[in-house]
């Protein structure tokens, strides 16, 4: 038996160990079941020179309008007994502009007391794709704009190296505050937060979510895997389909991880490509 596949796959388990740790913790499980993940060894910098997808959608609906959910079933989740809307039952007749007046100079939670500011979404409103992330770090709350340090750069070179440009998709975060020394939002900060989230998609119904790191997967899709597990498979959200993969802050740690990262985005490009065009 090879060792260093072995040794690998013992580090990756270790990380999501402690990844799965401190998110039980607070959750309050004592025990937990951990399971090794197999490695990967494809090329580690990100292709240019696609053309670029100018399709855009046509806005439609009254602002005035609010998030309409009709009989939401209720499930269990490790969040407790949630009302989770499916993709037939939730419609929107808000738009973006709708909710981001809702949250206003939001204080619902303590992340308001040291903020700088609000740090909506920002991109196409009519975009197909969107990127998720965690929360705001010191260049977001400064500018006021999601993914604009160094991770948001990285992230402008997967959306070019997919033969987008930035302008062409939506980028938000689960939370719109950056959380003290860019530490994970708690389990209820990002409650409190990401319903405004979910009434964004259901204001744009995106084609396709990436969701980039435990945070976004775990909150928008509230499953026990890491992403280590779950990158790479094309997951539902209420009839989206959701791509999870590696955070860009990640890869700036980790950088034999971008080959992981761009096979995972060729499928989202390949899906999107195999979409049938955006009637005007």
């Amino acid at each position: 038996m090879n060792p260093e596949p072995t040794a690998k796959e013992l580090l990756e388990l270790l990380s999501d160990s402690r990844a799965y740790t401190q998110y039980f913790v607070e959750l309050g499980v004592e025990t937990i079941e951990l399971a090794t993940e197999r490695s990967s060894s494809l090329p580690e910098t990100f292709p240019t020179g696609r053309p670029t997808q100018s399709e855009r959608r046509s806005e439609s609906g009254p602002p005035q309008m609010k998030t309409i959910l009709s009989d939401p079933p209720t499930v269990s989740s490790l969040f407790g007994e949630l009302s989770v809307p499916q993709a037939a039952a939730l419609q929107s007749t808000e738009t973006v502009a709708d909710v981001w007046r809702d949250i206003g100079d939001c204080t619902r939670c303590g992340l308001c007391e040291g903020r700088t500011q609000v740090v909506n979404t920002f991109g196409n409103l009519n975009a197909r794709l969107m990127f998720v992330g965690e929360a705001p770090g010191a260049d977001e709350d400064a500018q006021g704009k999601p993914f604009v340090g160094r991770a948001g750069q990285l992230l402008t070179k997967i959306i070019e190296a997919i033969g987008m440009k930035r302008e062409d998709v939506l980028i938000g975060n689960v939370n719109r505050c950056r959380p003290p020394g860019n530490r994970q939002p708690t389990l209820e900060e990002a409650a409190i937060c990401r319903p405004f989230l979910f009434r964004e998609i259901a204001a744009v119904k995106p084609e396709v979510i990436v969701v980039m790191g435990n945070t976004a997967l775990r909150n928008l899709l509230e499953v026990r895997e890491g992403i280590t597990r779950v990158r790479g498979k094309f997951q539902d959200f209420r009839g989206i389909k959701v791509m999870p993969t590696f955070h860009p802050a990640y890869l700036l740690r980790d950088p034999s991880k971008k080959s992981e990262t761009w096979e995972d985005l060729k499928k989202v490009r390949d899906y999107l490509d195999n979409l049938p065009p955006l009637t005007q």
